[in-house]
């Protein structure tokens, strides 16, 4: 990673969250971060990247905020001199919005995350919003992830910071984490899946933002040791983060669960997973996090896929589908039910769903079970169109490859 990505994916994030607690208006931290990122890419390809890039942002970011502050103080005076009765008179909306200092979580990206994931904003307009800022994320892959057009998720970024700014919604940590605890969990698990399989046109995955998200369910675990959400969320991230060196080959191919080297698997990783979901589950309450985790948990002690409980996959996911609803949580119902029952059941259940003919992964698992069941005419346009929909370069590697072995047919 060059510097410039560096500072934009490692450092931006973390400065954007001081600048924010420090000034208590997101919108101007956001708009400084942003005015010193277009500076570094203006200066450093001529002057160098600074011997402390981190140190470089915080205080250019700072220099930005300080004149955006002055300017708008002084375009505040004239238009006051002006029109005095146009202004509207007490505090302004960035001192109504001042964050809270009583909870003192001790991680910027943690306590960014937590602020903007204010309950004023809605849960859809919070996940949208914090991994825009917190995540740095782009628009695409934010939709990517969350399977609603791009305009959508620009609208919803754009609508909270206006909210944020001209409502006066005050940015605070709540005295008690678990109050927003749902949406959290939502971000952190969205951004290990945004590196989990990366959803731009350039990267199979992105190490980096999973890494961030296993440090970040590590810190809430302990800030929350007994919620027993956050221990299946951390016992997931590290069940799946323990497969990362096998999932692509030497050429930067994907690698299906099936056919990976099981050998290469972090199997710390998955003895950490193994005592904190063993924690949460003796705590008896049950949540989808925990479910997910115990399906992830399955796959990383079988010895090979053959010994995969698929029957046993395929019953969890059955209680997950009751807990969630989700079409997607079916689709994975319908893979594991094709692997203990045989693809016609499964294909049964894919062709049942409505609601994800935008979702790539529908497409590719039809298509496979199509395949898989001698109805090669129809699987071809099925990853045909998976392929369409899909931006990563692994998947898009693979599938094109699916596609021309059924060419040669």
């Amino acid at each position: 990673m060059d510097a410039l990505a560096e500072l934009a994916r490692e450092h931006a994030p973390r400065v954007l969250g001081v600048l924010t607690a420090r000034f208590g208006d997101l919108d101007l931290a956001d708009d400084a971060v942003q005015d010193a990122l277009v500076e570094a890419v203006r200066r450093w390809p001529t002057d160098g990247a600074p011997p402390n890039p981190p140190a470089w942002l915080m205080t250019v970011a700072q220099r930005k905020a300080v004149d955006h502050l002055r300017r708008a103080a002084s375009a505040q005076r004239r238009a006051l001199a002006a029109a005095p009765e146009l202004i509207e008179r007490g505090e302004p909306a960035a001192a109504r919005g001042l964050v809270d200092e009583q909870n003192d979580v001790p991680d910027e990206r943690l306590r960014l995350i937590l602020l903007t994931c204010h309950p004023a904003l809605g849960r859809d307009t919070q996940v949208a919003l914090t991994l825009r800022l917190v995540a740095g994320l782009t628009v695409d892959e934010i939709a990517a992830g969350l399977l609603v057009p791009a305009a959508t998720v620009a609208g919803r970024v754009v609508r909270a910071k206006r909210k944020i700014r001209l409502a006066g919604v005050p940015l605070s940590v709540p005295s008690d984490l678990t109050r927003r605890l749902p949406e959290v969990l939502a971000v952190i698990y969205l951004v290990f899946n945004a590196g989990y399989l990366g959803h731009g046109p350039d990267e199979a995955v992105r190490i980096d933002l999973a890494d961030e998200a296993v440090r970040l369910a590590r810190l809430l675990h302990r800030l929350l040791p007994t919620e027993t959400e956050v221990a299946g969320l951390l016992a997931l991230v590290l069940y799946h983060r323990s497969r990362f060196d096998a999932r692509l080959d030497a050429a930067g191919d994907l690698v299906l669960l099936d056919d990976q080297d099981r050998t290469s698997w972090d199997r710390a990783a998955i003895a950490e997973a193994d005592r904190v979901l063993d924690d949460a589950i003796a705590r008896m309450q049950p949540g989808v996090y925990q479910l997910q985790a115990l399906i992830a948990g399955r796959h990383a002690h079988a010895r090979t896929a053959q010994e995969t409980d698929w029957p046993t996959v395929a019953a969890l996911y059955g209680h997950l589908v009751a807990m969630t609803g989700s079409p997607v949580v079916r689709l994975n119902q319908a893979v594991a039910v094709a692997m203990a029952e045989g693809a016609a059941a499964g294909l049964a259940m894919v062709e049942a769903l409505d609601g994800l003919d935008d979702y790539h992964l529908w497409h590719a698992t039809r298509a496979d079970l199509l395949r898989r069941t001698g109805r090669t005419a129809d699987a071809l346009p099925a990853y045909r169109r998976a392929a369409d929909l899909t931006v990563n370069p692994a998947e898009r590697r693979f599938l094109a490859a699916r596609i021309r072995e059924l060419e040669s047919l």
